[in-house]
C-alpha cells in the first residue's frame, strides 16, 4: 500500500506559540493535498535547546503541553498522523530527552523517540548532554503497512541505527534534524573547519551540508531503506528538508529559507534498484562476502604472485 508523506520546514525558534502555528498551518497544508503522515524537525514545537534558546531554566513547559495536545487535536480531527520534534520534560533535576512524539489519526501518541546519541564527550557536559538526557530504545510503527521507524539529527553518524533498524524489517525512517538558525560568526567557524580551498570540491561549505544529505543517501543505498528528512528553515539553514528514497536517490527537495512542505509517495513494491540485495541479510549476519568460497592453496597464499 502506497504512503504519501509530507516532509516540512518552517523557521523553527524559541516561541513555542510561534511554532505552533507553523506546525497547526502545515498539517492543514499537508492533509489537503492529500498527506497520510505530517513529518517535523529536531526540536520543532519547543525550540532546539543550545541553538534555538540558550538552556531550559526559565523554559514554559505548561506552554509546551498546551500546545502539544492542540496539535494532537488536530491530528484527531484532520485524521492524520504527525512525528512532531520537540522535547520532553523527566521529574526532578533530571534533564529533559530531545524527543520526537509519534502522534497517529486519532490524536493519540503512540510512542515517544528519545535522541539516544546526543552530542558530547565523555563528560556529559558538553553540547547537547550538558541540556538532555539520551533515550535508550528503538521506535517502530507501521502505517498503511509500511514499517517506520525515528532517528534525530546527530544520529545520522551512527550507521548501527539504521542497521539495527533493517534487521527489524523497518521500510521508512523519519530522520529530524535541526541544522539551521547558525549565526554569522558560527557559520564562518563552521566553514573554517571545512577549509576555503575544499569547498569547491564539495556541495557545502560546511560538515551538515556536506555530510547529512550525502550520508543520507549512502544510508539509504546501502540499507535499502526511505528517508524522509526534515530540518529547520530558520537562516542559517544548512540544507533543505528533503526525501530520499530507498536506492539512495533524492526523489524532492524544498527551497532553503523559504518554510514548506514536500510531498513524497512511498511504494515499498516499486521496483528500485539494489545491489546488494541479494547478500544484505548475510552481510548483517557477519558473514562479510557474496558467492561461495573455495578452498584452494592459490587463494590461502597472500604473499606470492
Amino acid at each position: 500500500m502506497k504512503l504519501t508523506v509530507a516532509t516540512c520546514q518552517f523557521p523553527v525558534s524559541a516561541q513555542v506559540r510561534t511554532n505552533q502555528r507553523h506546525v497547526l498551518r502545515q498539517m492543514r497544508q499537508a492533509k489537503k493535498s492529500g498527506a497520510h503522515v505530517v513529518h517535523f524537525c529536531e526540536g520543532a514545537l519547543s525550540g532546539y535547546a543550545g541553538v534555538d534558546f540558550d538552556t531550559f531554566q526559565s523554559f514554559d513547559w505548561a506552554a509546551l503541553k498546551l500546545s502539544t495536545q492542540q496539535v494532537m487535536q488536530l491530528a484527531r480531527e484532520l485524521r492524520l498522523w504527525v512525528l512532531l520534534g520537540s522535547s520532553h520534560r523527566l521529574t526532578g533535576r533530571h534533564k529533559p530527552h530531545n524527543c520526537v512524539y509519534v502522534i497517529d489519526d486519532r490524536g493519540a501518541i503512540v510512542d515517544r523517540y528519545d535522541k539516544r546519541f546526543c552530542a558530547g564527550d565523555r563528560s556529559g557536559k558538553s553540547e547537547e548532554l550538558a541540556l538532555f538526557t539520551p533515550g535508550d530504545h528503538a521506535t517502530l510503527f507501521t502505517l498503511r503497512g509500511v514499517r517506520c521507524a525515528v532517528l534525530i539529527c546527530h544520529e545520522y553518524r551512527y550507521p548501527e541505527l539504521v542497521r539495527d533498524y533493517k534487521r527489524q524489517g523497518v521500510q521508512l525512517i523519519f530522520h529530524s534534524f535541526h541544522a539551521a538558525n547558525v549565526p554569522p560568526a558560527r557559520l564562518k567557524a563552521m566553514q573554517n573547519q571545512v577549509g576555503v580551498a575544499f569547498q569547491r570540491y564539495n556541495r557545502g561549505t560546511t560538515y551538515p551540508e556536506i555530510t547529512m544529505p550525502a550520508t543520507m543517501q549512502g544510508v539509504a543505498a546501502s540499507s535499502h531503506v526511505w528517508i524522509s528528512c526534515a530540518n529547520s528553515s530558520a537562516r542559517y539553514s544548512c540544507w533543505p528538508a528533503f526525501f530520499v528514497r530507498a536506492d539512495g536517490i533524492i526523489s524532492g527537495r524544498l527551497r532553503r529559507h523559504t518554510a514548506g512542505v514536500l510531498l513524497s509517495t512511498v511504494d515499498p513494491r516499486q521496483p528500485l534498484y539494489d545491489s546488494t540485495g541479494a547478500w544484505r541479510d548475510r552481510a548483517m549476519r557477519g558473514q562479510l562476502h557474496s558467492g561461495k568460497l573455495v578452498h584452494d592453496a592459490r587463494s590461502r597464499e597472500r604473499r606470492q604472485l
